[in-house]
């Protein structure tokens, strides 16, 4: 009897090395790999934070040929939701649930060596889902991108207990670009591979209100109107362009919530009108890049002698969370906010202003 590794020698000799690799092909160029080669690729760690998987999402929309990916985040009491959506080469219908198989990838011939290790196992996708309450393509189809939706019971997969730090970029000794200081958290994650794919593929992060007004601002400047006229379903547009086909605030919240981003109905007014800007790519803000939305110049507190000063990113994010913690009130007394509240700074006070709704 031949010893086994002639047979497999043969095998190989009549059949081609891939079909070793190989334990079932699943069509649409995905395949399931053997256990030997999935583990071959093995990744140099497993999940252990929600940054692990922000870095295993954007590397995958890399691998899928994205150049540009958005990351929606929102956290409510011990919940962490998280939204991906990317221009990559999308993933047909039928293997929407199967790519959060074991060993199920499309990179047969092009795993890659990045410096989080091996990519192209096929496990990424079913190590995230065993770690979250949920894990699941919103939307895709082939050549239109994709959106995934993974929240996280943070009792059960840990994040970092500073997620409102963003870290800072400095050049190494080689002359790169990369992140030195600021918590391991979602940002910095999100930094350093910003940094790492510098020019190859954008990075944008903010909560889903950002998000969905940076999409609508894009596409509102890339789209060609003219062909739009005759889009009947929106569906056949690349997932991140989507929200350019808006006609008005209803019309913007059902497209919203296909792509996986829940938003109100005030809140998409406010986008349609422009009052809430598109966000600077995670690379332009650690490297402070030009853009039509610059990050104010720091205020030297020293040299102004006339009292407090707060840039207006930070007032706009302190206003933000007063909105979210008047819902409590609200709930509470049947009111709502008729406008944002109004942050107000003087030499020695800071004044906040709610504009209200009484329910009737």
């Amino acid at each position: 009897m031949a010893e086994s590794g002639d047979l497999i020698s043969f095998i190989a000799s009549m059949s081609g090395e891939g079909n070793l690799r190989v334990e079932e092909n699943l069509g649409s160029g995905y395949v399931r790999l053997r256990v030997a080669e999935a583990e071959r690729r093995q990744a140099k760690h497993d999940i252990q934070y929600v940054e692990d998987i922000v870095v295993e999402m954007l590397r995958n929309a890399r691998d899928a040929d994205a150049d540009t990916v958005f990351i929606a985040t929102a956290k409510e009491e011990r919940t962490r939701t998280l939204l991906f959506l990317d221009n990559g080469c999308g993933i047909p219908a039928v293997m929407h649930e199967k790519v959060f198989e074991p060993r199920v990838t499309s990179k047969l011939e092009s795993m890659r060596m990045d410096r989080w290790g091996v990519h192209g196992r096929g496990m990424a996708l079913y190590s995230i889902r065993e770690n979250a309450s949920e894990a699941r393509v919103v939307t895709s189809d082939a050549g239109l991108g994709s959106a995934f939706r993974v929240v996280v019971d943070l009792d059960d997969l840990r994040e970092r207990a500073d997620q409102s730090t963003w870290p800072i970029a400095k050049k190494n000794d080689e002359g790169v670009f990369a992140c030195v200081k600021g918590p391991h958290n979602i940002a910095r994650a999100a930094g350093e591979f910003a940094l790492e794919e510098l020019h190859t593929c954008d990075v944008y992060l903010g909560t889903p209100t950002e998000i969905a007004a940076t999409l609508y601002y894009r596409a509102q400047r890339t789209l060609d109107r003219s062909k739009l006229l005759f889009v009947d379903d929106e569906g056949t547009l690349p997932v991140v362009d989507r929200l350019g086909l808006a006609a008005d605030a209803s019309d913007f919240l059902r497209i919203a919530s296909g792509i996986g981003l829940v938003l109100s109905e005030r809140t998409a007014h406010r986008i349609l009108a422009g009052a809430i800007p598109p966000l600077n790519s995670v690379s332009a803000r650690l490297l402070r890049e030009g853009s039509a939305h610059k990050d104010p110049a720091p205020i030297d507190l020293a040299k102004d002698r006339r009292g407090l000063k707060i840039a207006q990113d930070d007032i706009a994010d302190f206003s933000r969370v007063l909105e979210r913690s008047f819902a409590q009130l609200g709930n509470k007394y049947f009111i709502s906010l008729a406008a944002e509240p109004r942050v107000r700074v003087r030499r020695d006070r800071i004044t906040v202003t709610f504009d209200i709704d009484k329910g009737e």
